[in-house]
């Protein structure tokens, strides 16, 4: 579940100065013919307010013409009016808000933002070089037109107790969860109210460790779950493709969506995202440092 959007805000002002007061947000917002601009996709409010601005921008609208000082007037009167148990209610469904910017295209959704801080961030790199066990041997291969290849990248999956998870041609059963990596997973349940059972952990040396386009669309997945990726350690550069303007043959020119994955951030990739859009970590030759990227899921099996 994501947090309410701003549908009555100025997207400009919020993004760019989120210093401001309420009153001033909604003052500096208002148009000149009682209308009101929708916020860019994504954006969302602070858990703390959300529940007033809801309320609060139907009054505000059709006051555009009127002076300061009833603007202020009808503002603070309508915060007042406020239920104490609404504001609770979002508190409570969603603990930790972190503001998130969207990422859309025909058939790509997806959600941005920094999970963590980066001394947070440094702390769980440091703790899952230290914790995770990559796989070696047959296990670090994967099937190519019936061909087993080494896996240009270190790779682990933790789940609940007995789950499997088939990519390939490989069959992985995975471990149980480490400390760390229930750590994250429940920070991306506490700011997106999804719960996951499963995660791959891809572990990328230097930049000439990556992953090719793919998508991932497993029978196994919960296709009404997102697929959660947090990333830490260096900033990687991330590519989604379209399905139609693949290869030398495309049938349509539509351009890649191109992203940085930072440290500390967490990407959200929604529905139907998976079906049109493949994704990839390029090579970066001159990239010389670690990168850890853990991809929270849900499977079925």
């Amino acid at each position: 579940m994501k947090l309410p959007l701003i549908t009555a805000l100025c997207a400009d002002l919020y993004c760019r100065n989120t210093t401001l007061t309420l009153t001033e947000r909604y003052e500096s917002c208002i148009t000149t013919d009682s209308t009101m601009r929708v916020c860019f996709p994504g954006h969302y409010i602070n858990r703390s307010e959300c529940a007033s601005d809801y309320r609060m921008h139907k009054q505000v609208a059709v006051c555009a013409q009127q002076n300061r000082g009833v603007r202020e007037d009808l503002l603070q009167q309508a915060s007042k009016e406020v239920r104490k148990d609404e504001v609770e209610d979002v508190e409570e469904e969603f603990p930790q808000p972190i503001p998130w910017q969207k990422i859309e295209a025909e058939g790509l959704d997806c959600d941005y933002s920094f999970l963590f801080s980066k001394e947070e961030a440094d702390r769980l790199f440091h703790h899952l070089e230290n914790e995770v066990d990559y796989f070696t041997g047959e296990k670090a291969k994967v099937q190519v037109f019936g061909k087993l290849h080494s896996v240009p990248r270190q790779q682990a999956t933790y789940a609940e107790e007995g789950l499997t998870y088939s990519f390939s041609g490989v069959h992985l059963l995975a471990r149980t969860w480490t400390p760390t990596l229930e750590y994250i997973r429940d920070a991306i349940t506490n700011v997106t109210g999804q719960t996951f059972n499963f995660v791959l952990i891809n572990r990328y040396k230097d930049g000439l460790d990556h992953i090719g386009e793919h998508r991932d669309d497993e029978r196994e997945l919960d296709t009404t779950c997102p697929i959660a990726s947090v990333s830490l350690g260096a900033a990687r550069d991330f590519i989604f493709r379209h399905k139609d303007a693949r290869g030398g043959q495309r049938k349509r020119n539509i351009e890649p969506v191109k992203l940085e994955l930072a440290h500390g951030s967490l990407l959200l990739m929604n529905a139907p995202t998976n079906t049109y859009w493949y994704h990839s970590l390029p090579i970066r030759k001159k990239l010389h440092k670690i990168t850890a990227d853990a991809c929270q899921r849900k499977t079925s099996t």
